[in-house]
């Protein structure tokens, strides 16, 4: 049972709170709602470029990182479909910096065109690293504009292409955070050795005063039904052919969610796995094969992976993936295969949130979906075998398909 307290500010930021007198230290998880999803189809890339940009400088502090090395701490962020997250660890001594800063770049940045000039040149040079210059990196760019046909997550989170980035104005930052960037749409995440009265005290001293905002309404359209097969071939530098297929699933509040995320565990999550056991080890087909889900608050994919060795027939090698992961609906999981993908769950779940770090994000992403963090691994664990047979039956099947062959240059 992982203890929590709660606080809201007037001013809408909502704040929760663990304490683990273990450590010495503290972090500050502040997570932000606004990912990709919130982006233009003119502009994207613009979240991730914010994550860089909120790095830049705000008001009063020109260094974000020279300020809070100098107190001993550390930070970093992250960067999805639907949220953009900052978190920093500091001496506990040293917490209220933390606060301070967090603040300050909250309540408005410093807005200055040679930090936006660096910032983008850094985000370029990643767009080209990671989706121009590596075996395999345009994949996602392709499949996902594949699967999805009207709703943003049809952008990789980098952006769609390296134009977006290129030609962002100060006007286009100006705009994106002062409606997003707001303490109504964000929820601050404390724990280490901080008491909950003293983390509600410097909460109200450095954030109390930041202005509630108007933030920008989600109005995009969401993705109409699947009604046929997709597919779609392409070559590139890449040194084997590699399938992907995917498949539409529920969003992360659905009631299905769950049943999505364990199907991906039976099917690839270690040795004891259908597609470890049944196709890595009962073919000579495949060098890697492998089974996720984006996990998206709106409807997201399920996606099923393989990695072929040279010379073996695309099609006998999809129809393996495929008929292993419909096995699912013919063959439900017995009670210890699916003890074992539930276990591991848990097991994961429960030492993650050992670490007061990794805690204060899991508390924050919690916090914002209106979850309750003791009943993550209960909602896992309410999925049956015959819940498992009869989601795959509607997930897996082929009009809900979108299947991607990335083949070596000829």
């Amino acid at each position: 049972m992982i203890e929590t307290n709660r606080y809201a500010l007037p001013n809408g930021l909502r704040i929760v709170h663990n304490r683990d007198s273990a450590t010495a230290m503290v972090a500050l998880n502040i997570l932000y709602n606004v990912g990709s999803r919130d982006e233009s189809p003119e502009s994207t890339g613009m979240a991730h470029l914010f994550e860089h940009l909120m790095f830049g400088g705000s008001r009063n502090i020109p260094e974000f990182d020279k300020a809070l090395e100098e107190a001993g701490g550390s930070n970093n962020a992250w960067t999805n479909c639907d949220f953009t997250n900052f978190y920093d660890i500091v001496p506990a001594h040293n917490v209220e910096t933390v606060f301070w800063l967090e603040s300050d770049r909250m309540n408005e940045l410093a807005f200055n065109e040679r930090s936006l000039e660096v910032q983008r040149q850094v985000v370029c040079e990643e767009f080209k690293q990671v989706c121009l210059n590596q075996p395999y990196g345009d994949l996602f760019h392709h499949l996902y504009a594949l699967a999805y046909k009207e709703h943003p997550y049809r952008f990789p989170v980098i952006g769609k292409k390296l134009s977006h980035i290129e030609k962002v104005t100060m006007d286009d930052v100006k705009r994106f955070f002062y409606r997003h960037y707001a303490p109504n749409n964000a929820v601050l995440a404390v724990t280490g050795n901080i008491s909950f009265d003293e983390t509600c005290r410097l909460a109200e001293k450095w954030f109390g005063g930041i202005p509630r905002r108007e933030v920008a309404p989600r109005s995009y359209t969401q993705e109409p039904l699947q009604e046929s097969p997709r597919r779609e071939e392409m070559h590139g530098r890449v040194p084997q052919t590699v399938i992907y297929k995917a498949y539409h699933m529920p969003g992360y509040a659905d009631t299905a969610y769950p049943a999505c995320d364990v199907i991906t565990d039976l099917l690839s999550a270690g040795q004891s796995s259908r597609f470890y056991r049944r196709l890595l080890m009962g073919t000579e087909m495949f060098t890697r094969v492998d089974a996720s889900i984006t996990g998206t608050e709106d409807p997201g994919l399920l996606l099923l992976s393989a990695y072929l060795r040279e010379g073996v027939d695309t099609e006998e090698a999809e129809s393996a993936i495929t008929e292993c992961a419909m096995s699912l609906i013919s063959e439900p999981p017995g009670d210890y295969e699916l003890q074992r993908a539930l276990n591991r769950f848990d097991s994961n779940h429960t030492f993650g949130c050992m670490n007061y770090v990794n805690l204060a994000s899991v508390l924050a992403q919690c916090e914002m979906r209106g979850q309750d963090i003791n009943n993550i691994v209960p909602r896992q664990r309410a999925v049956t075998p015959g819940i498992i047979s009869d989601t795959a039956a509607v997930v897996i099947v082929p009009d809900n398909s979108s299947t991607l062959v990335y083949r070596p240059a000829k």
